[in-house]
């Protein structure tokens, strides 16, 4: 197949500002790429990756998602870099046999109806805008099949939840060491911003005097040092946004990842990276870290904004096996299955 992938408009893949958007589509690239397919990527500048053909892209970034309120109006920048993108990609489709968009901006999906190459939608937030849900059922509408999502929980959000093909993720496990035993230190990693609910990971540092590693985009400088205010006594080091490689080296040696979040979480792909290093993962019931963690044995699901249930998971952490996480994550995150689930859902539409 003869694949182009369109990035987000927010930011380069190289900044961190994107998370696990701009990993997944890195990974997804190589994948494909290594099963013989032609795979380009259009994204912003600075985007340039080595061994990865990239289009890149100039113009206005699309702002990241603030705290709006559900029918506040889409935003574009002049000279917007995702208008840019969609010129570009209207110019050079018929070199392709379909177009997938990684992105969450209104322009795409408007535009796809109109093209003359299939385009699919990868979805990598739950709903957060009325302007976009209805973009979203539109296309559901006039291009059934191209919806897909990472679980069910983040599709269930939309009011066309049966629209979205359900997709989980996949991460390159050669790049995670497994660690069997741990310190004593309890990692937290994300965007640093007020929906990640990063709080209450301090207040559990407070409770338990562990000390604490966050990894992650700063992208919130005010929220960051109202949290260093707030919560005097935990004793909290940030660890800044690190390449994969660092990353999984100093998460290897935590006792446990928390996942705090406070809106609903499409997936939560460093439950995956956690796993793959044999770190067991607390998280709220909330989202997509309900379909992967499991109370018990890969750690532990707790109600929901409960900071004390948080703590008293840490308690019992060293009931899990980390052997069993790492095995977890190598039965249902390798990039082989991953890759699997992507060309069949490619094919479905190519030859329906």
């Amino acid at each position: 197949m003869r694949l182009l992938f369109v990035s987000s408009p927010v930011s380069s893949l190289n900044s961190g500002r994107l998370g696990g958007v701009a990993l997944n589509l890195k990974n997804i690239t190589r994948t494909m790429v290594s099963r013989g397919h032609k795979v380009k990527i259009v994204a912003p500048t600075g985007s340039a990756i080595a061994g990865l053909p990239v289009q890149e892209i100039a113009g206005a970034l699309q702002p990241l998602i603030p705290q709006p309120t559900y029918h506040d109006p889409v935003l574009m920048p002049e000279d917007a870099t995702v208008a840019h993108m969609w010129d570009y990609v209207r110019e050079v489709e018929q070199n392709y046999d379909l177009i997938v968009d990684f992105g969450y901006e209104w322009l795409p999906f408007y535009l796809s109806p109109f093209l003359q190459r299939p385009v699919l939608h990868y979805v990598c937030i739950s709903s957060w805008n009325a302007v976009m849900d209805q973009a979203i059922n539109r296309v559901a509408k006039l291009c059934p099949g191209t919806l897909g999502a990472h679980t069910q929980a983040q599709a269930q959000t939309y009011s066309v939840a049966d629209s979205f093909r359900i997709l989980s993720s996949g991460i390159d496990l050669a790049q995670y060491q497994f660690v069997p035993q741990s310190g004593k230190t309890l990692a937290w990693a994300g965007r640093i911003s007020p929906e990640k609910g990063l709080e209450d990971a301090f207040a559990v540092a407070e409770i338990t005097q562990l000390p604490l590693q966050v990894f992650g985009y700063l992208q919130d400088e005010k929220y960051w040092q109202s949290l260093q205010r707030d919560y005097p006594r935990a004793q909290v080091e940030y660890g800044g946004f690190l390449p994969t490689e660092e990353f999984q080296q100093a998460l290897g040696q935590c006792q446990a990842l928390l996942m705090t979040h406070k809106w609903v979480e499409a997936l939560g792909r460093v439950a995956l990276e956690a796993f793959a290093c044999g770190v067991p993962v607390i998280a709220y019931d909330r989202g997509g870290p309900q379909e992967i963690v499991e109370t018990g044995t890969t750690g532990f699901l707790v109600t929901p904004d409960d900071v004390p249930a948080l703590a008293t998971a840490v308690e019992k952490i060293a009931t899990i096996d980390r052997h069993h996480c790492r095995q977890v994550a190598e039965s249902r995150y390798s990039l082989t299955a991953y890759g699997d689930r992507l060309e069949q859902w490619f094919e479905e539409i190519l030859n329906p």
